[in-house]
């Protein structure tokens, strides 16, 4: 757990600090995960079931074979009610507040008419979907649902599951029974850069999708990064990142467990908070030594950063773009729009990350790495694809053939010109009589 000032430090190399990211190609081992990524890619697209199940051996789960991809229907559906009712009223309200938010993002087809032209827009659900659910140290219900709400409701008519098992093949109960709630068709034992690889080529048992959707860590961020093109990416969502702004009306306890729930999704997370209180950083810092011990992974991610007032605390939570940021200030709102980037802002010392995590509303899938300079959450739009249409009344036609021939040839395209002016004549070539 690292203590920084600007103080003492100064702004740039306070933020020259927190822009490391250990995905960032200057990572030694960034060119060497990308020749094995590229490997796996080349593998699975070549030897379909046989490869995935290969790299799954190697991997995590040791008896995995080509056969036994699939989770069958009637294992997950026995596994699926084993959830406690605790849980299962959990995930219900989880669902129900995700479907109230995201309900209001779809976008509606429109159509207007000006002149004789009618322009518009039309919006149509993506066809196959596949979700990746990470696994790991934690089991991520949360994930299926925060992907798989939206994906519904964009009236998506496929959706696959691939998530890697345990050591034994199997997958978390909790996990299974969010899969039914969101409706998906497959469940498929299998994680890592070949899951998403597997989704993406398709393989004998494994159907190919139009799009992928879902957080991962390094490798399957990595598949994703390369095989966009060949299928539709949502994001590239990877290690769990959060910004803590905070002064001395911030709970030093509520600060100290938002750091910590963040960090403790691995040990590439980052949680770092910023502050102009020196007697809150203390304390934080305190607090957290009292619940972490030496050595654990979770003390890596952890950077306590003073600054000069909240306003320098601000501008360097813009320089990093974070994937979540929490406004845990006296009046938070004063701060909103003084934030440039973020993937997801929480406002007010109440209102924790965890929250965002299951059932604010939201979608938790998030921009992280700083790609929220230019990318944004997962939202219903994510899983729909939007056509433009144009139809133009004879006379429009006529009207608009001579500036788009002048448009034409000036860049040198006189077919173009030629396509335009055929249609300045108000008649309609004849049509030979047979």
């Amino acid at each position: 757990m690292l203590i920084l000032s600007t103080l003492e430090n100064g702004f740039r190399q306070v933020a020259e600090t927190i822009l490391q990211r250990a995905s960032d190609v200057t990572d030694p081992s960034f060119h060497e995960r990308e020749r094995v990524v590229r490997e796996i890619l080349e593998r699975v697209r070549v030897g379909g079931d046989e490869a995935v199940a290969f790299w799954e051996r190697q991997f995590g789960w040791k008896d995995c074979q080509p056969d036994r991809l699939a989770l069958p229907r009637e294992e997950w559906i026995s596994a699926a009610k084993a959830v406690s009712q605790k849980v299962l009223e959990a995930l219900t309200r989880a669902k129900e507040r995700l479907e109230f938010y995201h309900q209001h993002q779809k976008p509606k087809s429109w159509s207007v008419e000006r002149d004789g032209t009618v322009i518009g827009e039309r919006f149509l659900p993506i066809k196959k979907v596949g979700i990746y659910v990470p696994g790991g140290r934690a089991r991520y219900p949360s994930t299926v649902l925060h992907a798989g709400v939206p994906a519904q409701i964009a009236g998506v008519p496929e959706i696959y599951l691939v998530t890697p098992p345990d050591p034994e093949g199997h997958i978390a109960p909790e996990v299974l029974r969010a899969a039914e709630m969101i409706g998906v068709k497959s469940v498929f034992r299998v994680g890592g850069a070949h899951g998403i690889a597997a989704l993406a080529f398709g393989t004998e048992t494994v159907p190919k999708v139009d799009k992928i959707v879902g957080p991962g860590g390094l490798y399957p961020v990595m598949a994703k990064k390369l095989l966009y093109g060949t299928v539709g990416i949502d994001l590239l969502p990877g290690p769990s990142e959060v910004a803590v702004v905070a002064d001395d009306s911030a709970p030093a306890p509520w600060v100290a467990y938002e750091l910590l729930a963040q960090a403790e999704h691995g040990p590439d997370s980052i949680a770092h908070l910023f502050s102009p209180s020196l007697k809150l950083i203390r304390q934080v810092h305190r607090l957290i030594g009292k619940r972490v011990s030496k050595g654990q992974f979770f003390l890596n991610s952890l950077l306590l950063i003073q600054t000069r007032d909240l306003s320098e605390a601000i501008a360097l939570v813009n320089e990093g773009a974070y994937e979540h940021i929490a406004l845990m200030t006296e009046d938070p709102t004063v701060w909103l729009d003084r934030i440039q980037v973020g993937g997801a802002i929480f406002l007010g010392p109440q209102t924790s990350v965890v929250f965002g995590d299951y059932l604010a509303g939201p979608s938790h899938i998030l921009p992280t790495g700083r790609t929220a300079r230019f990318s944004s959450g997962l939202t219903v739009s994510d899983f729909l694809v939007r056509s433009s249409f144009v139809s133009l009344s004879e006379k429009a036609s006529a009207t608009l053939s001579g500036p788009t021939a002048v448009l034409a040839r000036s860049e040198g395209l006189p077919f173009h010109a030629q396509a335009a002016l055929a249609r300045a004549s108000l008649s309609r070539p004849r049509r030979r009589k047979r």
